[in-house]
């Protein structure tokens, strides 16, 4: 059975009006006997990256409306942690907010062995919560430098310079930041390095784990749930959050200056226009942060699912094809109210491509 976090049974109230109310009618083998939807017939279970679980949950409930035989148990333990998961095969696929590098694939088997999807398109808030500041303008700089330490007031001469006109409280900052390997960790910090120079070496960014740096104000949490509550209940504090959660927890953002100059706030716009800039995605070419355009978002992100490329399990192999072939194609529509980007067109093609490569008992899924 699918099982739902908290957090994600509000996100799964507000759209269950949204869900098809009617399942597919099947053939003996699974297959629905309309054409608008493939159904397998047996369950499956992922883990990994919390950035897309609000649309996974989302998306798989939808789908096991249609498919009642495919449970989905997703459970949103970090992109590291699902990747660990792939390498020991006790999952039957992965999601990761970051490709799986050289090493890991190696590790995994070697390139033949799995193929990655991406699947959505989001963007990473800077939620905050200060108490009377109900609109806050920051920069890549002074990002920079309050996730180094030498920024650690709310009223430095950085931010206020940033604010003219808001009262900012003499106070300290709190900064909060992953415990757990993160690609939301990977996506922030490759936006810093983009940045700074300085981040970049001292930290080892872009990293899922970067080497944080320590001071007294700086606090972990796991995953998109745990900064998000982190930050709600302290007051004076400052974090990365997948949008979703920001929204769906009412929680505040602030406006950052983009690599055009323009103050903008995390939006599915601002990734869309962000993911137009990267016209060859790819899972060595992926990054779209600090991307130059006067809409674009500037820590914008793909997702995505990691699968093997040949299941033993036949049903398995058809059902996980089904499963994502569908995510990719009309499942993009469960991510609108979520704050959920659809793919671009190229890399939607991308993602059913690299789809076909996948077997099920030695036979391909999908031939066109």
């Amino acid at each position: 059975m699918l099982r739902i976090s908290s957090f994600a049974r509000l996100v799964l109230i507000g759209g269950l009006a949204a869900m098809v109310a009617t399942a597919c009618a099947s053939s003996g083998d699974g297959t629905p006997s309309t054409s608008s939807v493939q159904c397998g017939n047996t369950g499956l279970t992922g883990a990994g990256a919390t950035f897309p679980a609000p649309l996974y949950q989302k998306a798989f409930f939808d789908y096991q409306a249609q498919c009642s035989a495919v449970q989905v148990n997703y459970q949103p333990i970090g992109s590291g942690g699902g990747i660990t998961a792939f390498k020991s095969k006790t999952v039957d696929f992965a999601a990761s907010d970051v490709p799986m590098g050289s090493a890991d694939i190696t590790a995994a088997g070697g390139p033949d062995t799995l193929t990655q999807i991406p699947t959505t398109l989001g963007v990473i808030a800077i939620a905050y919560n200060v108490s009377g500041v109900d609109k806050l303008v920051l920069d890549g700089p002074t990002l920079v430098g309050i996730y180094m330490g030498s920024i650690n007031m709310w009223n430095a001469q950085e931010i206020t310079n940033l604010n003219p006109g808001v009262s900012l409280p003499n106070k300290s900052i709190t900064v909060y930041h992953r415990s757990d390997g993160s690609g939301t960790s990977y996506h922030f910090t490759d936006y810093l390095s983009k940045i700074s120079s300085d981040w970049k070496t001292q930290t080892g960014s872009p990293n899922k784990s970067p080497n944080w740096p320590k001071f007294a104000h700086a606090q972990s949490a796991s995953g998109n749930p745990g900064v998000a509550q982190g930050i709600s209940s302290t007051d004076g504090s400052l974090g990365y959050v997948e949008l979703a959660y920001v929204v769906q927890n009412n929680m505040k953002q602030a406006y950052l200056v983009n690599a055009a100059g323009k103050k903008v706030q995390a939006s599915v716009d601002g990734a869309t226009a962000s993911a137009a800039t990267n016209t060859s995605v790819s899972p060595t070419n992926f990054s779209i942060t600090n991307a130059n355009c006067d809409k674009c978002y500037p820590i914008a992100a793909f997702s995505w699912i990691i699968l093997y490329t040949n299941y033993s399990d036949a049903n398995k192999g058809k059902s996980v094809v089904y499963l994502f072939k569908w995510l990719v194609t009309n499942g993009q529509s469960d991510g609108k109210d979520l704050q959920y980007a659809p793919l671009p067109s190229a890399v939607q093609q991308l993602a059913l491509t690299n789809l076909k490569t996948v077997k099920a008992g030695g036979t391909t899924v999908l031939s066109s």
